[in-house]
């Protein structure tokens, strides 16, 4: 009786039309995709090789010496990433590991580039926050591979999608943090910045957002590593780095082999995140 009633209700045609409406996405707007896809994916792939023909020890150093400044003049995460950083080199993944930085940095600027005016709107804005929060929330439920399919859709394969589905992934704990921070500001601040005469716009940069920094920097410090945990994913369609070598080890059940290349990804993610944090403290 139940699934009778059940059946009443036809099947509601939501592949059929979410496919129409890709495709149709997919071909009025090849113009704003074919050049991203073009003129995007040659600067990465440049951005990648130049990063790879700099000698590994420049870069290991210039880490090293940004951590140690970065950490209050201590020796624990410069020495941990000269010696993580030598370990990477040492497996012959060094290449992979300049691959995956590209996508992650990319996609990281990209998000606090979009996340932060976005934040900010919201914070500004009653029906902004109303109408952008569903949006985040969907965005942050959503099961991260799904992501890959409009990233493919509109991209094809390769790191320019890998970047779209990271930026989609990894910009909403920046969107709602710079709201957090702005919202959390004492209102007798901005009340008596207003008493002094101040523009919306220096309200803005002089009191709003520099008292809500610490907390900007912390949504910063989430989306990069939300961004760095979509390399494994963002390998299913072609982006290149370590990610791709773990996915490669997993199809081919070689366990070593992965290992290595998981371990290089546990060592880029704990010296970003140590640097962001430590960047958060050195500006309160």
């Amino acid at each position: 009786m139940l699934n009778n009633v059940l059946d009443f209700v036809p099947k509601l045609p939501i592949a059929e039309k979410t496919k129409d409406a890709t495709e149709w996405i997919t071909e009025k707007f090849s113009f704003l995709f074919d050049p991203i896809k073009e003129h995007f994916g040659s600067f990465m792939e440049s951005t990648s090789e130049f990063l790879i023909s700099v000698p590994p020890v420049i870069i290991i150093l210039l880490v090293a010496v940004i951590a140690f400044f970065i950490s209050g003049k201590k020796f624990g995460l410069a020495t941990f990433s000269i010696v993580g950083l030598w370990f990477i080199y040492n497996q012959e993944l060094w290449e992979h590991l300049m691959s995956t930085f590209t996508l992650v940095l990319l996609a990281s600027i990209l998000s606090v580039i979009i996340g932060v005016p976005v934040g900010i709107l919201m914070s500004k804005s009653r029906i902004a926050s109303a109408i952008i929060t569903p949006i985040l929330d969907f965005m942050q439920t959503m099961p991260a591979f799904v992501y890959l399919i409009p990233a493919v859709a509109f991209f094809g394969i390769g790191m320019v999608p890998g970047v779209f589905a990271s930026l989609i992934f990894a910009t909403p704990p920046t969107v709602r943090f710079t709201n957090l921070g702005i919202r959390q500001v004492s209102q007798e601040l901005v009340e008596a910045s207003e008493a002094f005469g101040s523009t919306g716009a220096q309200k803005l940069f002089k009191v709003e957002l520099p008292m809500a920094k610490t907390t900007i920097m912390a949504g910063i410090n989430q989306t990069v590593m939300l961004a760095l945990s979509m390399v494994v994913i963002a390998s299913m369609i072609g982006a290149p780095g370590l990610g791709r070598e773990v996915l490669s080890a997993l199809q081919r059940a070689q366990v070593g082999t992965g290992f290595v290349a998981g371990v290089g990804i546990v060592i880029l993610a704990i010296i970003i995140d140590r640097i962001t944090q430590n960047m958060n403290k050195q500006k309160q």
